[in-house]
């Protein structure tokens, strides 16, 4: 079966319905567009998981700021349709946005405390605008799992803690974050960068590596932790360090003691004007 392309919030609905009714699962990958490998791989999660496999475009623009790039954020629609069908999506819902913001829309969903810190506080309404638009594409495709990427590890905890408050009847998947070779985290906004900025971007990916392998080695030093892998960005000359943080990934809250399980390193650096954010899963020993 080719991919089928779904405008319409009402027939988007139907469809979710009538598989519903036939005992069919629904998976639902949640983008943006400008589909990449990282989107891929979400894809093909879902369809090894369930019978139907319905992907998102929508550069929602309430997540984005007035000074923000929503006017420029890359588009490609036919490029996404051929990523989304080759990694196994049944059906592309890609409503438009007064489709899904009709005039007189009023309604906000937000997740209070996690979503005023780090991403939050440089962003204030980024969040607010996620969690409203994923609950109304849950309502619209009805699924039975979502998968989401760990590089927006944030973003990801928000959704899991709305859909656990709300109890919504949905499992939340999250895949690992995918990288190019060198390192650097996949990202639509990569686009944005020049070659040195591309280049340098890469002190990211082993400020994040150099602090997990000292931690696996017994360091936990927060604050020395923090300053070197600050020296080593610094080092790619970033026009702007946003944040480094040391997280309970339970709690998703900042923290200076590094206690078993695990700890979440997040970053978010600006090189040029594009701001790249990434994070790293350490499991302690």
């Amino acid at each position: 079966m080719s991919i089928q392309i779904v405008k319409s919030i009402r027939e988007m609905q139907d469809l979710a319905d009538r598989y519903r009714q036939a005992d069919k699962t629904i998976a639902v990958v949640p983008t943006m567009g400008y589909l990449h490998r990282g989107h891929a791989r979400l894809i093909e999660l879902a369809r090894s998981r369930t019978d139907l496999v319905v992907t998102t475009i929508f550069v929602n623009p309430t997540q984005f700021a007035p000074n923000e790039d929503f006017k420029s954020y890359p588009r490609d629609f036919e490029r996404d349709q051929r990523i989304a069908e080759h990694a196994g999506t049944d059906i592309l819902f890609a409503p438009e946005v007064d489709e899904m913001y009709p005039d007189g829309f009023e309604s906000k969903v937000e997740v209070e405390r996690v979503s005023t810190i780090l991403e939050g506080a440089f962003r204030p309404i980024h969040f607010r605008g996620v969690t409203t638009v994923v609950t109304k594409l849950f309502h619209i495709t009805k699924p039975h799992l979502a998968i989401f990427g760990q590089k927006d590890a944030q973003q990801a905890f928000i959704i899991r803690r709305m859909v656990k408050d709300l109890n919504f009847d949905i499992d939340i998947l999250l895949a690992p974050i995918v990288r190019e070779e060198d390192g650097l985290a996949l990202s639509s906004r990569n686009v944005y960068l020049g070659e040195t900025e591309r280049k340098n971007a890469l002190v990211l990916s082993r400020s994040l590596q150099y602090a997990a392998n000292k931690i696996q080695k017994g360091n936990h030093d927060v604050p020395e932790l923090r300053r070197e892998m600050e020296e080593i960005i610094t080092g790619g000359n970033p026009s702007q360090i946003d944040y480094i943080a040391f997280i309970n990934p339970e709690l998703f809250q900042e923290t200076d003691t590094i206690t078993p399980p695990e700890v979440l390193i997040a970053l978010a650096v600006r090189f040029g004007t594009t701001r790249l954010i990434d994070n790293i899963i350490v499991t302690l020993p």
